[in-house]
């Protein structure tokens, strides 16, 4: 067992002086620690499942890089590929055969998508997309689940997931009311209530956006027949469907949410792996939609390092790495090894929990289930969960620093990491129980 903040000394020291130039001492509110108290750890260095500190301390982690890293950290591949890339150059402002392989990879994964768009970020994405999504159906409004995080862009910090959740703040200061009036907010998996929804507004609505998978207010799957039936409504009112994959595209399987659950969406944004760890987002979709995009069309996006040949680089290679398959029976089998452990754990210590997993995403919530969307997260404690963390971390284990953020495993995790990390669950959720 690590020894605590003791052992921390470094990373107190350097959160403090980013306090002095960084808002909150940090470049992404979740990383701060707010909602589990104490200080963030400051990472030194990373490779396969591990991180380890600046102090020293190695943890077997489950956050990686908040889910691009399916491969794990610095994997050796990816690594020379990248040393190789950077030689010729980290931006040019011009096109290379780089996006242009990956872009038929995606393609070629994704059966929705035919055209595709790179960007810097899931949040470019997703504004770049519901830019499309209106000016193809020459509507304004456009439907969002409550707890579903789609990016920072202004109209869709409504009842925004993950980080608003986190900070208790449902609406973000600086977002015009204006904009926010043409955003509806719905409830994840309630399809009766988008069904009223587009009966009193549907011939208004550009487009639903959805999280096929939940993964920012903790990992909550679809229930049967939502995604089915959300492409039914929209089809049936001539609205566009946006499966935002930024988490799940190429982490539940090769082809997505979209190829897990068998619905075809209209347009998919993506991120995280596709860059390998490094920054990118895309939009893509059906052809004719697609060619809205500038230049072929009046919808004006543009980016100076969209497309970036180290990007790219990381983004093919991880693609080819997952493509035959392999590697995501890996990870189901890890997965299924640690839920079959942690409930097991937390049935044993008589605490009421809820584990909710899909594929190699998952949340072990502090409360009582099923969690199915944002109203179930009344139930949950999220003062427990600050304590589990902790308790987690003081053994070694870096889970995510929130209750409503996923965990994620990656192929460098190995049954051992999965045994110890469920053999620290067991001490830590003892603690909880007799106080230690």
């Amino acid at each position: 067992m690590m020894g605590g903040e003791v052992m921390r000394k470094r990373s107190a020291e350097l959160f403090a002086e980013a306090q002095r130039c960084l808002p909150g001492g940090v470049n992404s509110p979740v990383r701060a620690f707010r909602a589990v108290g104490g200080h963030p750890i400051f990472v030194d260095r990373a490779e396969g499942s591990r991180i380890t500190d600046v102090d020293g301390n190695v943890y077997i982690d489950f956050v990686g890089s908040w889910g691009p890293l399916i491969l794990g950290h610095a994997h050796p591949r990816l690594v020379r590929a990248l040393k190789k890339a950077v030689e010729r150059g980290t931006s040019y402002g011009a096109p290379t055969e780089l996006e242009v392989t990956l872009a038929r990879m995606l393609i070629e994964a994704l059966p929705s998508v035919e055209m595709v768009r790179f960007v810097n970020s899931g949040t470019e994405a997703v504004m770049s997309a519901l830019r499309v999504a209106r000016a193809y159906t020459n509507r304004d409004k456009i439907v969002k689940f409550a707890g579903c995080y789609h990016g920072h862009a202004d109209s869709l910090l409504v009842k925004a997931g993950s980080g608003a959740l986190t900070l208790g703040v449902p609406n973000s200061s600086g977002v015009p009311e204006p904009v926010a009036r043409e955003t509806i907010s719905a409830r994840y998996n309630d399809l009766d209530q988008v069904r009223e929804i587009m009966q009193a507004v549907g011939r208004e609505v550009a487009c639903v956006i959805v999280e096929p998978v939940a993964g920012n207010m903790g990992v909550v799957p679809p229930r049967a027949g939502f995604l089915e039936g959300l492409r039914e409504l929209t089809l049936a009112y001539r609205a566009l469907l946006i499966f935002d994959e930024v988490i799940t595209g190429f982490r539940v399987g090769y082809g997505g949410a979209q190829g897990l659950y068998g619905v075809r969406p209209d347009l998919t944004c993506l991120g995280k792996i596709i860059g390998g760890g490094l920054p990118v987002g895309a939009y893509g979709g059906r052809r004719e939609i697609m060619e809205q995009v500038a230049p072929l069309g009046r919808v004006y996006q543009a980016g100076t390092l969209s497309g970036n040949p180290l990007a790219m680089t990381a983004g093919i290679e991880t693609l080819t790495l997952l493509r035959d398959g392999g590697i995501y029976r890996d990870l189901e089998e890890r997965g299924r090894m640690f839920t079959e452990g942690i409930t097991e754990t937390y049935q044993r210590a008589h605490l009421t929990c809820c584990l909710n997993r899909v594929g190699s995403m998952m949340t072990l919530f502090f409360g009582k289930g099923p969690v199915e969307g944002d109203r179930d997260l009344e139930r949950v404690d999220s003062r427990r969960y600050a304590a589990f963390f902790h308790g987690m971390l003081d053994r070694g284990v870096n889970f995510p620093p929130s209750q409503f953020e996923a965990a994620f495993l990656s192929a460098a995790h190995s049954v051992q990491d999965v045994a110890v990390s469920i053999d620290a669950a067991r001490e830590t959720l003892q603690g909880l129980v007799t106080g230690g």
